[in-house]
C-alpha cells in the first residue's frame, strides 16, 4: 500500500474545528500518513484520524487503506454512515474546551518526562485510563509528572498541535493519590509552557466526565463546542490501494 505523505490544502477552517488534520499539516507533519483527504498519525504515536466533516465513498476507501483490515478509528461528529463491511461500534458525546482564560502557573515540583519514562507512564495510563497513550505519544509534546516516594502518580501533557493552539491531554492521577490537587497543578503547569510559546491551550473531554469538566471550568476553561466521537471498524478484508487520476 502506498499512501500520500502530503496534505491537501483547505481554507476557511478554524484550527480547532479540524484539529487533527491541522496538526498533521503543520507541527506534527513528520508523524503524518495521508491518503486523499484522510490523515492519521504514525501508529506508534497516536490512534487519531483526521477527516473532513462529511465523508464520501472515496474517503472511506482511503481510510480503509490507511488503517488496514479490522482496525478501529474514532471519527469526530455525528451521523457517519460507513459503507457495507464497516461496523459502527460506539458513539459518545465530546466537549472541546477553550483555555484562553486558563489560570496558568509553572510548578517547580513537576518532573519533565521523557522516553526513558515511557514504561512507567504506560503503567499509570493503564491504571487510570484517561485515553489512548502509545509508546511514542511522548514525542507529541511536553509531559509533566508528579512523584510520591519515587513513584509516578500523576501526569499531563501536550497532544494535538494545530496552528496557534496546543491540546492538554493525558491528565490522570492514580486513585490512591487523588484529592491532593495534582491534576489542577499539572494542567496549570502544562498550560504555562504552552502560553510561554505564545499559544493557547485547549482540551477535549467526554461529555459524561462531569468531574473533569468541572475541574477544567474552575481553572478557566470555557466550552467551545459539543460534538461526538463515532468509533468504527474497517472491513476484515484488506482494502485495495486507492487509484488516483
Amino acid at each position: 500500500m502506498t499512501t500520500e505523505l502530503t496534505a491537501p490544502a483547505e481554507t476557511d477552517v478554524h484550527p480547532l474545528d479540524d484539529a487533527i488534520r491541522e496538526s498533521l499539516r503543520g507541527e506534527h507533519a513528520h508523524f503524518a500518513r495521508w491518503a486523499g483527504r484522510m490523515a492519521r498519525y504514525h501508529p506508534d504515536v497516536a490512534p487519531h484520524v483526521g477527516h473532513p466533516d462529511t465523508l464520501v465513498d472515496e474517503d472511506w476507501t482511503d481510510l480503509a487503506a490507511l488503517l488496514g483490515p479490522s482496525a478501529t478509528a474514532a471519527l469526530r461528529g455525528f451521523g457517519h454512515t460507513p459503507p457495507p463491511g464497516w461496523e459502527v461500534l460506539d458513539t459518545f458525546g465530546l466537549v472541546q474546551m477553550d483555555g484562553t482564560a486558563l489560570d496558568v502557573a509553572p510548578d517547580p515540583d513537576t518532573e519533565v518526562l521523557g522516553a526513558e519514562n515511557v514504561p512507567e507512564i504506560l503503567g499509570l495510563i493503564g491504571r487510570t485510563r484517561p485515553g489512548p497513550y502509545l509508546p511514542r505519544t511522548i514525542e507529541m509534546g511536553t509531559y509533566l509528572g508528579f512523584r510520591v516516594d519515587g513513584e509516578l502518580v500523576a501526569m499531563a501533557g501536550e497532544r494535538l498541535h494545530p496552528p496557534g493552539w496546543t491540546e492538554i491531554s493525558a491528565v490522570c492521577t492514580d486513585e490512591r493519590f487523588r484529592g491532593r490537587g495534582f491534576g489542577a497543578r499539572l494542567v496549570r503547569a502544562v498550560g504555562a509552557g504552552i502560553r510561554a510559546r505564545g499559544e493557547t491551550p485547549f482540551l477535549h473531554a467526554a461529555q459524561s466526565n462531569t468531574t473533569a469538566i468541572r475541574l477544567y471550568e474552575s481553572l478557566g476553561f470555557t466550552l467551545r463546542r459539543q460534538s461526538a466521537l463515532t468509533v468504527v471498524r474497517t472491513p476484515a478484508q484488506a482494502a485495495p490501494p486507492p487509484v488516483r487520476g
